[in-house]
């Protein structure tokens, strides 16, 4: 039961709303590629109709060098297009350029912009000094570097992840060795005027962070985002507003995968720089707030998050803001007051957003869902119940526009379900909302949790052989979205070693709660409780296979692990010590009758705290 209330305490929802996934920005557009001449030797001498044709390049090149919206950009490069050969590496830049425009400017359709990032690429590629990466000048590695990311950025657009994800690692193999090091002024040791390559890394680097999002990937994406805010550190000037929308983004993709101890000096430096900058009344201040509002929230200081909230609401009314960004931050408020258990003021917060939102809005579900948590709280099943059925309806009608946020409703609703004991309903909610989620590519980081909390709601009720796949589908999603040492794959495999016990399976069990032990080491410590019951699993399941030399070993590990923790934990050094010689007991059964009890380790019970030797000798 143990390993069963450590499992649900990792898989079970937190009473916060879950942190907003960033919104995908607008890249910055990237600097024209650098103009070169590719004729370094003085031509021989052509025919007047030669230098006519050329005449009329040059021309065709200025003109669309010249222009400036899209219809004359497309006009002049037609021209363009009409005058030069087909392998010219003019036109390959004109394509770069016309593409990255139509990009910035939405004004065509992603296929048009991939089109003309290929047709980019292949006038490159196929250039004599292109044939090996040792081989390319530094100005053809950014002009190839720029084409591969905007072949990546449509790529990304047509939802082609793995393919934009190619193209993007190429592009970053190109332009990491030309990025001067940390430090480097810009142009040290260059010619004037020298092609600062570091935006285009940047522009990469954040493409590649939106990519693996897309596609679960959320640890490698951080590992990006955190290149990007390096490489900002080092382009932008001390005190500039974007470095600090930098720092909070990272923050952000910190909190996403609740590693809430690195977002907060982000955020902070974040508000620091803003306030500094813009005073303390401005909504980029307020935006910087509501966030350290939730970070204090996942590290359970609650009267800190209360007062960034408070703080960030006081703000936004000062601007006069009425809209969403308020209302969620209300909304917020209501969900840390819950964690505070002041439930009658948050229902009061809540009934008063309900008042200001439309009937049928997805923000009045919102309202029902903080509702249902405060009343579930205070153990009002019944109304508990109505607040839910209020928000499915409403959330109901809006699945096909907006299934993301729909799907992580669900998540929220299930757990509230589960607090009433609606064991079935929460388990039909989150099939339901696994179902949305495995249709949406960005949501891959769901469903790996939504599949073990499934899993984990069918063991708790019995139904083992239906959780097994849940749990193990969960794992390999999980392991994809967060990597192989997250703590919640270490649940997991937790789960899978209860549910194989539950099956008479230790042998499988031992597997499982191994794994688990490996990663609860490495993400919380190896005298972590949650390590320490995962370890004493391992033991049981050694036990129960009579491998008792293996049993006794991480049974002694256990009592080594509870006895570091001191006076706070004599119940469960006592009881540890109780297993410990019950396996022993067992074991001295099956030596040879020249055997004695002197051939097994004993654990050692001295201890430097006389309350705990006290409470192990009772």
């Amino acid at each position: 039961m143990a390993l069963r209330r450590a499992a649900s305490l990792l898989l079970r929802s937190r009473l916060r709303d879950p942190v907003p996934t960033p919104a995908r920005r607008t890249l910055n557009p990237l600097p024209a590629p650098p103009r070169r001449h590719f004729s370094p030797r003085p031509p021989p001498p052509v025919s007047a109709s030669t230098a006519a044709a050329a005449a009329v390049a040059d021309a065709a090149e200025e003109a669309f060098e010249a222009a400036r919206t899209t219809n004359d950009m497309l006009a002049s490069f037609s021209r363009l297009e009409a005058a030069v050969p087909a392998n010219d590496k003019r036109l390959a830049l004109a394509c770069l350029k016309l593409g990255q425009h139509l990009e910035a400017s939405g004004s065509a359709d992603p296929s048009r912009v991939l089109s003309l990032a290929l047709r980019c690429l292949g006038i490159l590629e196929a250039s004599p000094n292109a044939s090996t990466s040792t081989s390319v000048s530094a100005s053809d590695a950014v002009s190839l570097a720029m084409a591969l990311h905007l072949a990546g950025s449509a790529s990304f657009d047509l939802s082609r992840f793995h393919d934009a994800l190619s193209f993007l690692a190429r592009s970053l193999r190109l332009v990491t060795p030309l990025i001067p090091d940390r430090g480097v002024a810009l142009g040290a040791g260059e010619e004037p005027g020298a092609f600062d390559v570091r935006p285009v890394a940047h522009a990469v680097r954040l493409q590649l962070a939106n990519v693996k999002t897309a596609l679960g990937r959320r640890e490698e994406a951080l590992a990006d985002m955190r290149a990007c805010l390096d490489l900002k550190e080092a382009i932008l000037p001390p005190g500039s507003r974007e470095l600090g929308a930098a720092y909070r983004d990272v923050a952000e993709a910190h909190a996403t995968l609740l590693d809430f101890k690195q977002a907060l000096p982000l955020c902070q430096k974040a508000l620091e720089l803003h306030e500094s900058t813009l005073g303390k009344n401005s909504m980029e201040v307020a935006q910087d707030r509501r966030l350290l509002g939730v970070i204090y929230t996942g590290l359970e200081q609650h009267e800190q998050a209360l007062e960034q909230n408070e703080i960030s609401q006081k703000v936004m009314k000062s601007w006069g803001a009425a809209g969403p960004e308020l209302l969620h931050a209300e909304i917020d408020a209501a969900n840390i007051k819950i964690a505070l258990g002041k439930f009658d003021e948050a229902i009061s917060v809540l009934k008063n957003v309900a008042k200001k939102v439309d009937k049928d809005s997805e923000m009045r579900a919102l309202v029902f869902i903080s509702m249902a948590k405060a009343l579930a709280n205070q153990e009002k099943a019944g109304d508990t119940k109505r607040c839910l059925e209020i928000a499915c309806d409403i959330l109901e009608k809006k699945e096909l526009a907006a299934p993301d946020k729909v799907a992580e409703a669900y998540i929220e609703v299930s757990s509230l379900y589960e607090m009433v004991n609606e064991f079935d309903k929460a388990i039909s909610l989150l099939k339901r909302s696994l179902g949305m989620l495995e249709r949406i590519p960005q949501a891959q980081h769901l469903e790996g949790n939504v599949a073990a909390r499934i899993g984990w709601l069918l063991l708790l009720t019995g139904k083992v052989s239906e959780a097994i796949p849940y749990l193990e589908d969960a794992v390999e999603r999980m392991k994809d979205s967060f990597g192989p040492k997250h703590y919640g794959v270490g649940c997991v495999y937790n789960n899978l070693g209860a549910a194989y016990m539950e099956m008479d399976r230790p042998q499988s069990a031992a597997q499982m709660f191994a794994l688990a032990k490996e990663v609860m080491d490495v993400s919380l410590g190896p005298h972590h409780s949650d390590t320490i019951e995962t370890c004493q699993s391992l033991a049981n399941a050694y036990n129960a296979m009579g491998s008792y030399a293996l049993a006794m070993e991480f049974q002694k590990r256990v009592v080594d692990s509870w006895r570091s923790h001191g006076p706070d934990a004599r119940d469960e050094l006592k009881e540890a010590i109780r297993l410990y010689n019950q396996i022993k007991t067992k074991a001295l059964a099956f030596l040879s009758p020249g055997g004695s009890a002197n051939a097994l380790p004993e654990p050692q019970e001295q201890e430097t705290d006389s309350d705990s030797a006290k409470a192990v000798q009772q």
